[in-house]
């Protein structure tokens, strides 16, 4: 009876993993997984969607999905840059988890597989369009290119709305990828907008949007209030509409062949927008992004307002859960994130949360410090408060002035800010936006959205800072993150991906011309203290 016994466990056992790894296409069809489009704009906060209430800015198509599922309220990237962002959602795990792939244009690790690639071994058909994991390096260990996001399907062309939008016809590509998958196979596509990252043609917004700069509620207290920047954010607004319209037809594909039923839609933005203080910074609207799911067979009560606290790392134990795959037998390093299942079933039980924090942080982003030295950040969210702890306060945050504080983007905002303080007008701006900042910073998130008003250089609510403190330190280690045991200099030896680019302070100050198109001539400083 014994060796019966053990021989009963260990074959259920092995059916168990042939189960978790079996072909989604041989799964009895009740069991059908979802199909799965996974759309993200390139560089949009919270709450710039029609959804969350903002009247300058339209989107039907995102509209639609949240009306038709859920809307959350309470979404966060870990990472609020392109390349780290986009390595927490297809791997689960939070950014200093993921070695090189911490940091933006990195050489992406062989050892982490993508939840996209589990998906294609599994059985979906997969693809992308537009912009995809990047910027960076992924290669197998052959030397070839991986697919972290599906097999891409890019020839279709348009003629763009304005200058600087992308030519690559999105949805008809979508379709194309939709002719091509198999009727008896799921699928998981990656529409990967280029908009709203920069450049902007300026006055696009208002000239082609119809837009006025009247349009715009307010603007926030850490930019000046002028035509200049209006102008900018209008012209942002016009590329986030942009992005919608794909979606909007992609939606209507969906429809006509059958396939909205059962098809699990996100939506959402890789990071806040491309503005200063904004995108690669650890504020609000930084790294609080707008998110809509859509799924009509499997999320209960549509047309919810979700208050729970979710971050990026948690689409990839959702994907897996739906697909009916095992994190366990799925090749994946260990997944840090939670299955958002709970919430589409919404099977939460009253007063209890999802979560209640979330963990966010960077290292280095663009280049412009000496050394490729990055700026070492960690925090955490919670729905009151935002605790940040900044581990080398010498650092520009920013980046170098004498490099053209190349961690934001070349903007009329941007130069506006700049020439402000050169010409003897308000600096306060510009110590937003550019200046050092102290160790550690505490935001009272009710009353103080904008993080303007530092509450530990205020002396204020040191308990609250301590407690928060020790919380996250305490995660960070349980979570092995480098920085926090001793090991943090390991992030700025890896090499940036783009070897012509590597060493830019040290060669730059020597004259040599190196490029820096993403930011403007005139962003370069001299004598900053």
């Amino acid at each position: 009876m014994y060796y019966l016994r053990i021989y009963s466990i260990i074959l259920g056992s092995i059916l168990l993993v042939l189960y978790a790894c079996k072909p989604i296409s041989s799964q009895n069809e009740e069991q059908a997984p979802p199909n799965i489009l996974f759309c993200i704009a390139d560089d949009a906060s919270f709450p710039h969607m029609g959804a969350y209430g903002t009247q300058w800015i339209s989107t039907p198509a995102f509209d639609q999905v949240a009306a038709e599922g859920l809307l959350f309220m309470r979404a966060y990237t870990p990472n609020a840059k392109c390349a780290p962002s986009r390595s927490c959602i297809i791997t689960g795990r939070n950014s200093w988890q993921l070695e090189e792939a911490a940091n933006h244009w990195p050489v992406f690790p062989q050892k982490f597989k993508s939840v996209v690639e589990v998906l294609d071994e599994v059985g979906y058909d997969v693809g992308f369009t537009g912009k995809g994991w990047g910027p960076g390096k992924a290669l197998d260990e052959e030397g070839n290119p991986r697919n972290l996001v599906g097999n891409p399907y890019r020839s279709y062309k348009l003629e763009a709305p304005a200058q600087h939008i992308s030519t690559e016809d999105y949805a008809r590509n979508f379709e194309a990828f939709l002719d091509s998958a198999q009727e008896d196979k799921p699928f998981f596509f990656w529409y990967g907008g280029f908009e709203p990252h920069r450049s902007y043609e300026f006055g696009a917004g208002i000239n082609k949007g119809g837009k006025q700069l009247g349009d715009v509620d307010r603007v926030p207290e850490f930019w000046p209030d002028s035509d200049t920047v209006r102008t900018d954010m209008l012209d942002y607004a016009y590329e986030i509409e942009y992005f919608d319209q794909h979606l909007g037809r992609m939606l209507e594909m969906l429809k006509d062949r059958g396939l909205a039923e059962n098809t699990l839609i996100v939506v959402t933005a890789d990071n806040g927008m491309p503005f200063p203080r904004v995108k690669g910074n650890n504020y609000e609207m930084s790294n609080h992004l707008p998110l809509a799911i859509s799924w009509p067979k499997g999320i209960q009560t549509p047309g919810r307002e979700v208050l729970d606290m979710v971050s990026f790392i948690d689409f990839v134990p959702t994907f897996l859960d739906l697909a009916g795959v095992s994190p366990l037998q799925s090749g994946m390093q260990p997944v840090t994130g939670k299955s958002l299942t709970p919430i589409f079933d919404n099977s939460l039980d009253d007063g209890e949360d999802f979560r209640d924090y979330v963990l966010i942080g960077k290292e280095r982003h663009d280049l412009g410090r000496p050394g490729d030295g990055g700026y070492p950040v960690r925090g955490i969210v919670t729905s009151e408060w935002l605790y940040l702890h900044n581990f080398e306060p010498d650092r520009w945050p920013a980046g170098n002035p004498e490099t053209g504080y190349l961690n934001v983007d070349g903007s009329p905002t941007k130069t506006e800010i700049l020439n402000l303080r050169r010409n003897g007008g308000a600096k306060t701006y510009w110590d937003w936006s550019f200046g050092k900042l102290p160790q550690e910073e505490l935001y009272r998130l009710s009353e103080d959205l904008e993080c303007l008003n530092n509450l530990v250089v205020m002396g204020e609510s040191n308990p609250v800072k301590e407690e928060l403190k020790s919380q996250l330190f305490d995660l960070l280690v349980q979570e092995g993150d480098p920085r926090i045991l001793g090991e943090g200099e390991i992030f700025d030896s890896y090499p940036y991906s783009d070897e012509a680019s590597r060493n830019f302070y040290e060669r730059f100050m020597k004259g040599e011309k190196l490029n820096s198109g993403w930011v403007n001539p005139t962003d370069f400083e001299k004598n900053i203290e």
